[in-house]
């Protein structure tokens, strides 16, 4: 059995895979896991840093991380399921490819 390659740690985080198979339901939950949760909490962790700089209350500052991990969350788990989704539906071209035996992709319908 051959072993997978080893990638960096932000793309072991964030998508760990080759993007050749679909995803299972298992691995697509890690991957809106690791977009939903990890991005949102370092820029929200970035957040308090200038609060801090500035002076702010322990309730502005909690406002202000609530704030930034909310919009992350909603923003980055909306493109990791768009990740998702695309990639499965890539591979699933690309299986429809290899059983049709269709591998040229380049030029058009006379070939330029």
């Amino acid at each position: 059995m051959q072993n997978p390659p080893r990638y960096a740690f932000f793309r072991r985080l964030l998508f760990p895979y080759n993007g050749e198979n679909a995803l299972s339901a298992r691995q697509g939950l890690r991957v809106l896991l690791g977009w939903t949760l990890f991005l949102p909490l370092v820029l929200s962790l970035c957040s308090l840093a200038p609060a801090a700089l500035l002076s702010y209350s322990l309730q502005q500052m909690a406002i202000f991380f609530l704030f930034a991990f909310l919009s992350g969350f909603f923003i980055f788990g909306g493109l990791g399921l768009l990740v998702v989704v695309v990639n499965n539906k890539s591979a699933s071209i690309r299986r429809a490819r290899k059983v049709t035996g269709a591998s040229n992709t380049t030029g058009d319908r006379y070939g330029s």
